[in-house]
């Protein structure tokens, strides 16, 4: 029964002028997440990741890490959407509010709107991350797992529609969602089926100076 292990990237830098690139503590997390898949002993791993910046800086360091040997690909159907251009088209200025409060009211108003400017609708978003899935297990053999290094709304959006959850089941995956933690699938005959959600034990004990949210 191949396995996929989606894995949200390091962290990126927040506060900064591009987000899209991994802080020096994301870099450590995503050496740390390979170690991690490393230990797991996963069978000759298909690596995919998204072409944001973030995602495939992190997708190399955990192949440098984990030593894999295949190159990975990439495919934009993996990667987030645009948590900044949300948040000034939904959400409501506020000097109290915090900026994860912020996300979720731009998440929740987002997944209602049905005409989002743009044209990139939630349920286009989501259908596209399941389409990518698809496209992957299809291409898995039996004898083969999978790694894919995407970003917390694609988890969010695929765990919320494997178990069937409503719109604020998925803006409360998102809102938990740690740098660097796996996600874990089963590809069986009955379908794909989520084992894992959010897996981040590899940042306990000594290392939970590297357990980040954002």
């Amino acid at each position: 029964m191949p396995l996929i292990c989606l894995v949200r990237h390091g962290q990126g830098s927040f506060a900064t002028e591009d987000y899209d690139v991994l802080s020096e503590l994301g870099r450590t997390q995503a050496a740390a997440v390979g170690e991690e898949l490393a230990r797991r002993g996963l069978r000759d791993p298909h690596l995919v990741s998204g072409t944001l910046n973030r995602q495939r800086d992190t997708a190399r360091l955990i192949a440098d890490t984990a030593g894999f040997k295949s190159s990975f690909h990439e495919d934009p159907r993996w990667n987030e959407y645009d948590h900044l251009a949300l948040v000034a088209r939904y959400a409501p200025s506020s000097q109290t509010a915090s900026v994860q409060d912020l996300l979720d009211h731009a998440l929740m108003a987002w997944m209602q709107d049905p005409s989002a400017p743009g044209g990139e609708t939630w349920t286009s978003f989501a259908e596209g991350a399941a389409a990518a899935l698809a496209d992957l297990t299809a291409a898995l053999g039996r004898g083969r797992d999978a790694v894919v290094v995407t970003s917390g709304g694609i988890l969010a959006a695929l765990c919320s529609t494997l178990l069937s959850l409503p719109a604020e089941g998925i803006v409360a995956l998102n809102r938990v969602a740690v740098n660097a933690a796996v996600t874990t699938l089963a590809v069986g005959k009955s379908g794909t089926t989520l084992l894992t959600f959010n897996e981040h034990a590899h940042f306990a004990g000594d290392q939970r100076h590297l357990l980040t949210y954002r």
